[in-house]
């Protein structure tokens, strides 16, 4: 008699709530479309796509371009659907049964399951009351659990805040294991560790299209790391895992990604505009931010989320979770629906 395999009845499923909210803040999507110059591009290039006709299988025009703008070669690139599943196979790869993978928590949700999935022993590393890292103490937790990964999430989701380049290379200078640095909200933060890869070879950095790029519904993110890193990756990413129209977009959205300067611009004036208003509120504390997200404590959040939910603004629920008690994490919108929030939580 077949049975599911034995671990998978206490893992959760990734769940967030299907509602079509009028404006939606749960999901740290960008608020924003695809540019008219890039759409036009886009759907110029995917009428003329052969679609009886598999995907480049390495998907090595995107790779060869993402690692131009790098000074990196093709070979130091992965292309995977969406920064996560590359997470997860990093996990796959380079964990494995009897090993452990550390990392700070509160973090990306996934990566606790992303352990498990690939038989190690996940290892929460809790940040300060603050949500800054302690890396010493990380660094003893890997040492410890004589881990084989350290996956760091900078900016950090859900927090908002940011570890310093020299937090991270001193992290990384200091470990035997492989530190993968997850820069999904990079672009909101501007600072990058991909300079430590021409000096450690125990470094990978993840980047999605999801976030600054829009790109959420074409799940689609890359690597960058050693050959060796990129080839053992190889060996367990599926074939023709990312589909033509989406490698096709994603080369066109990588090429004219100046187009959306000024939307992430605007994004980031508006985090601090409303940082700066919801702080002014009674009994609201916004925690430092350098994404396109903030992270909000209250003692009446139910309040807050029954205040925003009448007005059909949806967020991200985090009240009730080890960690980020009486906490919400509300994306930052255009400037009209920022106003809608506030509109909301001061009537």
């Amino acid at each position: 008699m077949f049975q599911p395999r034995s671990g998978l009845e206490v893992l959760p499923t990734y769940s967030v709530e299907e509602i079509s909210w009028p404006i939606r803040l749960d999901a740290n999507e960008s608020p924003y479309d695809m540019p008219p110059a890039v759409k036009a591009k886009v759907v110029e290039t995917l009428s003329s796509l052969q679609f009886n006709r598999y995907p480049e299988l390495t998907a090595h025009s995107l790779k060869t371009t993402i690692a131009a703008g790098f000074g990196l070669k093709a070979a130091n690139v992965l292309v995977g659907n969406g920064s996560s599943e590359i997470l997860e196979k990093l996990c796959y790869a380079f964990g494995g049964a009897g090993r452990s993978i550390v990392y700070p928590s509160p973090s990306f949700s996934m990566y606790k399951i992303y352990a498990k999935l690939a038989d190690s022993k996940p290892v929460p590393v809790a940040l300060n009351e603050d949500y800054t890292l302690d890396a010493d103490a990380l660094l003893e937790a890997a040492k410890q659990a004589e881990a084989s990964v350290i996956l760091l999430c900078n900016p950090n989701n859900p927090t908002g805040g940011v570890l310093p380049p020299e937090q991270i290379e001193y992290i990384v200078a200091n470990t035997q294991s492989l530190v993968v640095i997850d820069e999904a909200y990079h672009e909101f933060y501007g600072k990058t560790s991909v300079d430590l890869l021409g000096k450690y070879q125990n470094v990978a950095i993840a980047r999605t299209f999801s976030k600054a790029y829009g790109l959420a519904s074409a799940r689609i993110g890359f690597l960058l790391t050693s050959e060796s890193i990129a080839q053992t990756l190889g060996k367990v990413i599926l074939p023709y895992c990312v589909n033509a129209l989406t490698l096709a977009t994603a080369e066109i959205v990588y090429n004219m990604r100046q187009e959306y300067a000024a939307g992430i611009a605007e994004n980031s004036r508006e985090r601090i505009r409303m940082a700066a208003a919801l702080s002014a509120l009674d009994g609201i504390t916004v925690y430092p931010s350098q994404t396109n997200f903030l992270l909000i404590k209250s003692d009446t959040i139910s309040e807050i989320i029954e205040k925003l939910s009448a007005k059909g603004i949806g967020i991200r629920d985090f009240s009730k979770v080890p960690g980020l008690i009486n906490c919400i994490r509300s994306g930052v919108g255009t400037p009209a629906e920022n106003n809608a929030v506030l509109e909301a939580l001061t009537l």
